[in-house]
């Protein structure tokens, strides 16, 4: 397993973090935007979610991050994914993400893997990158999902977890809320079960429970062949980015204590 991680060094140009940062300190103060500059956070999954959350996290002070994805840049994210350009298609999406964030903050510290993360080796292969602050999991496969929410509990490390955006058109039905309490997203049907049955209690969540649409019909496959998986879910240009935003503030105003 090649987890083709990249870290960086902070540069000299701290006049331009100064200018660049001023408003946050203006808002949040020197000490609450040290406490971000010194946190580090995984986001894990650098989807139309994860990657909106990552681009927020460097525009907000975060000062280490640690990006994880294994799939490349392709033609049908540029309609949510903030890293998505044609000029991007076929790269790896954990590398320009790490691109961005470093042309937002020069002075931060990234760590970027294209590593699968796989769900018996999670604190195995998370090892070699510094001890997170917070975790942010952005990823869509339920065991990954799980095998994240366990290691997290068993560290004690503060963690989110991204429900559903498929087909859904009102962020304004986003929140949070512990998976024991969520509704209507079947994404949290799953996990609220699975969780139950695994003993991991109290996992922070943002979902939402509004009812799916299916605006155009299902998808047709061919006589005598089932659809492909997944083919009747569509996602609008601003759903996973607000989901991502959301996370980000989460994350952030956990880490400087303001709720």
């Amino acid at each position: 397993m090649s987890k083709e991680s990249q870290a960086t060094a902070p540069t000299d140009s701290v006049v331009a973090n100064d200018a660049a940062f001023e408003r946050l300190e203006l808002l949040l103060g020197k000490e609450r935007l040290d406490v971000l500059r010194e946190s580090c956070v995984y986001v894990l999954g650098l989807g139309g979610v994860g990657s909106s959350c990552a681009e927020a996290l460097a525009r907000g002070g975060v000062g280490k991050l640690v990006l994880v994805d294994r799939d490349v840049v392709s033609a049908s994210n540029i309609n949510r994914q903030v890293l998505a350009f044609h000029s991007t298609v076929g790269q790896p999406k954990a590398h320009v993400m790490r691109s961005m964030v470093l042309d937002i903050n020069p002075g931060a510290q990234v760590w970027a893997s294209t590593m699968f993360v796989r769900k018996e080796q999670v604190g195995d292969q998370f090892a070699d990158f510094p001890k997170p602050s917070y975790v942010v999991d952005a990823i869509d496969t339920i065991s990954q999902k799980l095998a994240i929410a366990r290691w997290c509990q068993d560290e004690g490390i503060p963690l989110v977890s991204s429900m559903g955006g498929a087909n859904k058109l009102d962020p304004c039905r986003l929140r949070f809320a512990r998976i024991e309490r969520t509704s209507g997203d079947g994404l949290a049907r799953v996990m609220r079960k699975e969780c139950r049955k695994r003993g991991i209690r109290n996992l922070q969540v943002l979902f939402s429970d509004e009812p799916a649409a299916c605006l155009n019909g299902p998808r047709t496959s061919e006589p005598g062949k089932r659809p492909p998986k997944g083919s009747d879910l569509g996602t609008l240009s601003y759903y996973p980015p607000i989901m991502g935003q959301m996370l980000a503030s989460k994350v952030i105003r956990d880490l400087v204590g303001l709720q």
